[in-house]
């Protein structure tokens, strides 16, 4: 879709529309490239545009929208040859193969000491060689959603620790209950447990250090991370084949109530909503401390937007960027009834839902901000660890074969 003419990007300029200061009048042609391809980021996207536009009535701005999944084959494709202005991506170690080449700009003069300040949660994932590379618009929280009713006919409380986190789920299963739905069809869910079993048993710099390859998958800290894992794995803790299940199509476990929870993104609660549920029967917890003493880091995968390097109208990008981290319309674009997520400028408000109120206060008090672990990873070394966490979680037993596996490749890929 091509939405280039000010006619029809004025139809959407009441979505996010807000009053933010504007830079020098700008002219000539502004082309973005999205992959909000989803029906709700899709339109607030469009609100986003509709409303830079108006500021800048004789700017000629043309929005493309790819498909997400196509995007991700596309990106360097089009970084390299029709080359738009502005590209949305993801920070962390996602966006390094494109700094590495060349393909993104150096915007760290849009990082002044204000705008560093403002952004400073977001900051060191968006810095490579000391240099910024892109600005945040959004990010959001993991952490465990459970069925809140299920654990007050139980007479469970949210759990704090390992033991008790196991002592909960125990319970749940002596009343034929699952601990936890996941689907690990599309392998990225089982990067969540084994991020924040990581994070949890030895801490976020192991964890930053792993991902970045300088710690073998042999080591014994991550043995233990694995077997604090099989612990659940052996008490029967997650549903039966959720190899065969996308993320979507583990929800109905959940939603039925023959599972208590999930370890998700907070994307997951309007499907939760829709399916059913009310906010009296939901409830969130933060991942539980494993190892006493280890400061609590999260996964907050943080959206991006970047200049490419070839791109023709840089002024216009660069006020575009500028925008888009504004307060007011990082308050707009993640309202619950736009994108649902949190803010990163911290002047910036957090709508009135409950869950993103939870993840707002979660976040804005870890010890630091991981991306998730196929960002955190190089592409390669991401794919074969999450094969390896799939495997692991059918087939526990295949240890040493798994870890071996994923040793081999991280001395390729460093």
């Amino acid at each position: 879709m091509r939405p280039s003419t000010k006619s029809l990007l004025a139809a959407f300029a009441t979505s996010v529309a807000v009053t933010v200061p504007a830079a020098a009048e700008l002219t000539g042609e502004l082309k973005i490239f999205s992959d909000m391809s989803n029906p709700a980021p899709r339109a607030t996207m469009e609100g986003l545009v509709a409303g830079f536009q108006e500021q800048h009535p004789d700017l000629d701005i043309e929005l493309t929208i790819i498909d997400r999944e196509a995007y991700k084959t596309q990106i360097r494709n089009f970084l390299t040859a029709n080359t738009p202005d502005v590209a949305n991506w993801y920070a962390g170690n996602r966006m390094l193969p494109f700094v590495e080449a060349g393909l993104f700009e150096d915007i760290s003069d849009l990082w002044d000491d204000e705008k560093s300040a403002n952004l400073a949660s977001t900051k060191p994932s968006m810095t490579i060689d000391g240099k910024q590379w892109g600005v945040p618009y959004t990010y959001y929280q993991w952490g465990v959603y459970y069925r809140e009713d299920i654990y007050n006919d139980l007479g469970l409380t949210e759990p704090t620790t390992w033991a008790e986190e196991k002592a909960n789920c125990q319970t749940l299963l002596d009343n034929g209950i699952k601990c936890y739905t996941i689907g690990t069809k599309f392998l990225w869910t089982a990067g969540g447990w084994f991020d924040y079993l990581n994070l949890r048993t030895n801490g976020y710099e192991f964890h930053m250090d792993l991902t970045n390859g300088e710690i073998p998958w042999t080591d014994d800290r991550v043995r233990q991370t694995m077997a604090n894992w099989r612990e659940l794995i052996d008490m029967g803790a997650f549903i039966d084949n959720h190899q065969t299940y996308s993320w979507q199509e583990a929800l109905p476990f959940m939603v039925r109530g023959e599972a208590a929870a999930y370890l998700m993104g907070n994307f997951a609660v309007s499907h939760l909503r829709e399916a059913g549920l009310g906010d009296d029967q939901l409830g969130f917890y933060q991942f539980v401390e494993i190892t006493p003493g280890i400061p609590k880091a999260e996964d907050a995968p943080t959206d991006t937007f970047h200049i490419p390097a070839q791109a023709a109208n840089k002024e216009a990008a660069r006020a575009f960027l500028r925008y888009v981290t504004s307060p007011e319309v990082q308050t707009q674009i993640n309202a619950g009834d736009q994108l649902g997520q949190l803010p990163v400028h911290k002047a910036a408000s957090v709508d009135d839902d409950k869950f993103l109120k939870e993840g707002f206060d979660m976040l804005s008090n870890a010890y630091a901000l991981a991306q998730f672990f196929d960002r955190d990873a190089p592409a390669e070394m991401a794919k074969a660890g999450m094969e390896g966490f799939q495997e692991f979680m059918v087939k526990p037993d295949n240890l040493d074969r798994i870890l071996e596996r994923m040793e081999r490749v991280r001395q390729r890929v460093y």
